[in-house]
């Protein structure tokens, strides 16, 4: 199921020799998937404009768990670990402060998705 980073692309479909070895594992004739969105930069103001909340990293903590607990969709948690400038969880430390937007359709906005 497509999220909103891809629901407006049509889905890319490849039927390469370099997928040959995928699809002979799956017994399937082609392989289908979404290219990467691109994110666009937000200026100071753009960001600043988000409301966001403050949490303390702790253990157990995840980023999906998060995105579900404030947005209602865990796969949303590429937002908080992008608006925390981190890419997985190995990055962040128990008493981290991050900074969760709390309005996902003013950041996705912003973000240009």
């Amino acid at each position: 199921m497509a999220d909103r980073r891809t629901r407006k692309k049509a889905p890319i479909t490849d039927e390469s020799d370099y997928y040959s070895p995928w699809r002979d594992k799956r017994d399937i004739n082609r392989i289908s998937f979404y290219s990467t969105p691109m994110l666009k930069h937000p200026t100071i103001a753009e960001r600043s404009s988000l409301k966001t909340t403050k949490h303390i990293w702790k253990y157990g903590d995840r980023l999906a768990r998060l995105a579900a607990e404030y947005y209602g969709d865990y796969s949303y948690w590429w937002v908080i670990a992008w608006y925390n400038g981190v890419a997985t969880e190995a990055q962040l430390n128990l008493g981290q402060v991050m900074y969760i937007p709390l309005n996902l359709a003013d950041t996705l906005d912003v973000l240009g998705v």
